[in-house]
């Protein structure tokens, strides 16, 4: 099927355009910290009913996150994707025009900052990662969206009806859209699951059960996808035509996800009841 016709760059006011892109992270900042919120307002969803920081304070967060989610996925995507290349030209880790962020480098600037903001409020950090667990995956969604507009991070060629011809593929062959693949299972399914888990398990009153069941949930789907993405280009498959650095890069988040759901569910709380 033929690419649809969507500009990557949204609106312009003369010289400034404004992309998809950037939006996605505005809005899903923007959106999560709203939906974070109502969370943090309902005393009944946690721990002894104190959620890790008061309800007004996420907006103060939100800058946080904003500020976290781009060093770190900057950083990360220098780290895990690309070295050689920045340690050559140095003055190009900060020119983010052509791109590079990481996901996995942006998680974990967010964790940090979650943790860090939590801890100067006396908080519970165990907590402060189930809250930004919950709302992440609005955010994830709507930049996998935004991967598929830019027509970027497509997957192998494929014969299926709904293999996608990338405008940016110089060989022109339908390919996987794993870009929708990304925003169906890390974002839409995963915001389902926690969301059953938050709600009608109450799972909040466990300290980092929320935060495990969101990193075994993100990392299997992010693999199972990385079997029909394309890999970057500058890397490409680390072992056997298969392995890529995506796959490593989320195997870690898998087995903390276990250790996070082990120490949860095996700890004894004073969980209140509904």
């Amino acid at each position: 099927m033929p690419f649809p016709n969507i500009d990557p760059i949204a609106f312009a006011f003369g010289p400034l355009a404004v992309r998809w892109y950037a939006l996605g992270y505005l809005f899903g900042t923007g959106l999560g910290a709203a939906y974070g919120y109502r969370l943090l307002a309902n005393s009944r969803l946690w721990h002894k009913g104190k959620p890790p920081f008061p309800a007004n304070d996420i907006w103060d967060f939100a800058f946080w996150t904003m500020l976290s989610i781009v060093i770190g996925g900057r950083v990360g995507y220098v780290l895990f994707y690309n070295l050689p290349f920045y340690l050559a030209n140095p003055t190009q880790i900060i020119n983010t025009l052509d791109g590079g962020m990481s996901y996995h480098g942006g998680m974990i600037g967010l964790m940090l900052a979650a943790i860090l903001f939590t801890r100067s409020k006396q908080g519970n950090w165990l907590s402060a990662l189930d809250l930004i667990a919950s709302v992440s995956t609005i955010g994830i969604f709507l930049v996998r969206i935004a991967n598929f507009i830019n027509a970027e991070l497509y997957g192998a060629p494929t014969s299926l009806p709904w293999g996608v011809i990338f405008p940016t593929d110089p060989e022109q062959l339908p390919r996987h859209p794993s870009q929708l693949y990304e925003a169906a299972l890390e974002g839409l399914l995963l915001f389902l699951i926690i969301r059953v888990f938050t709600h009608v398990f109450y799972s909040l009153r466990r300290p980092g059960l929320v935060a495990g069941v969101f990193g075994i949930g993100y990392g299997l789907s992010r693999i199972a996808v990385e079997f029909v993405r394309l890999p970057d280009p500058q890397i490409g498959y680390l072992y056997g035509g298969w392995l890529t650095m995506g796959m490593v890069l989320s195997l870690p988040m898998v087995l903390a996800g276990i250790g996070f759901v082990t120490y949860a569910v095996t700890r004894k709380q004073n969980a209140l009841r509904a």
